[in-house]
């Protein structure tokens, strides 16, 4: 059996990344011949390194699905058994034998339910989603029933280790789309110090800069200074494991001060790094947007915020209130189950052999 993958933001190395590239683990470890559709074999070291994913049989292709000659196309394309695209907001033709497209964003000002959307949904036999939240907007804009597929966390890899006094947040540090607005929380942190002492615990930042953070890390270092806040670059996966074991409290601030319902792909689509850190143990303390609210139960597997006083109050309770801490530390590992890499794979496995 031959599969096709096409991810135009590969380079990104982002959820929707981790997204694509686990199906092509999971159909590898079915013994299928699996393609990725980009023209550099030399970016599979860093996928292999950022999402300890097993890709060494996968082949690299050079083909660009967006190839005007449609008969070229529909002769290539026609020798896979399965097609997974990732949508960057336009609906393609597809022409295997099997076809999913898949939405990590919620385009909402883009999508139309025009007469040649219509037609090249007749090629795809199944829309899927990462989120009820990004199914909302897509289906809205087309007038489908798109299938929700939650992104896959390796929950088993993330233990919890002896806590020490962190609270972490992991986020790209891209200022593109969707800024995960990490110094909104530099300053939270900042202002917590002054206002308690909190002297004895640090705030810790980890994120990719491959794509799009500009001048955004030396702001944010630069704002940092005098405060026990540490900025982490690109960390390999082994260390990321370590400072999700460490840490005590989970921060996101992602879609800050975006109006979800104005500009849906502005906030957290879904949020892996917070399943990640529920994984270890983490207290989540997440903005109560977007699909963080399908993750996190309000109140038992951690807690929602709006603004950054709520954020900086919640995070003084969790604090001063130890037996809380582990009540919900518990609650967030076993909810963060719910989406395991083996949960993913039975879905995805089922609609490639439905």
């Amino acid at each position: 059996m031959k599969a096709g993958i096409f991810d135009p933001y590969l380079d990104t190395i982002g959820g929707g990344e981790r997204y694509c590239l686990t199906i092509a683990e999971l159909l590898l470890a079915k013994n299928w011949q699996v393609d990725l559709f980009w023209p550099d074999e030399k970016i599979r070291i860093r996928l292999m390194e950022k999402f300890a994913l097993d890709l060494e049989r996968v082949n690299f292709v050079p083909y660009t699905p967006r190839v005007n000659n449609l008969i070229n196309r529909y002769k290539f394309e026609r020798r896979y058994d399965f097609l997974f695209y990732f949508s960057d907001g336009s609906i393609p033709l597809m022409f295997g034998k099997k076809n999913i497209l898949h939405f990590q964003v919620p385009f909402q000002n883009v999508l139309t339910k025009s007469l040649k959307n219509s037609f090249k949904l007749k090629t795809i036999d199944f829309i899927v989603c990462n989120s009820f939240f990004t199914k909302k907007i897509i289906d809205s804009c087309l007038g489908t029933n798109s299938l929700v597929v939650y992104p896959p966390v390796d929950t088993v890899a993330f233990k919890p280790l002896e806590k020490e006094n962190i609270i972490l947040s992991v986020g790209r540090f891209s200022q593109l789309l969707q800024g995960k607005k990490q110094d909104v929380l530099v300053d939270a942190f900042k202002e917590l110090t002054k206002q308690k002492n909190l002297d004895k615990w640090k705030l810790v930042l980890a994120g990719g800069t491959e794509v799009g953070a500009g001048n955004f890390v030396k702001n944010l270092r630069n704002a940092a200074k005098g405060f026990s806040i540490e900025i982490i670059e690109n960390p390999p996966f082994s260390e990321l494991l370590r400072l999700y074991g460490k840490a005590k409290i989970f921060w996101t601030a992602s879609g800050f001060g975006i109006d979800e319902e104005k500009q849906p792909e502005r906030v957290e689509h879904f949020g892996i790094t917070t399943v990640e850190a529920m994984a270890a143990g983490c207290v989540p303390l997440v903005l109560g947007a977007g699909g963080q609210k399908e993750i996190v139960s309000e109140g038992v597997s951690g807690f929602w915020w709006e603004k950054t006083g709520e954020l900086k109050a919640l995070t003084l309770k969790v604090i001063e209130e130890p037996t809380l801490m582990k009540k919900i530390s518990r609650n967030a590992i076993l909810r963060s189950k719910a989406f395991s890499k083996e949960e993913f794979y039975r879905n995805i496995s089922q609609l490639v052999e439905e």
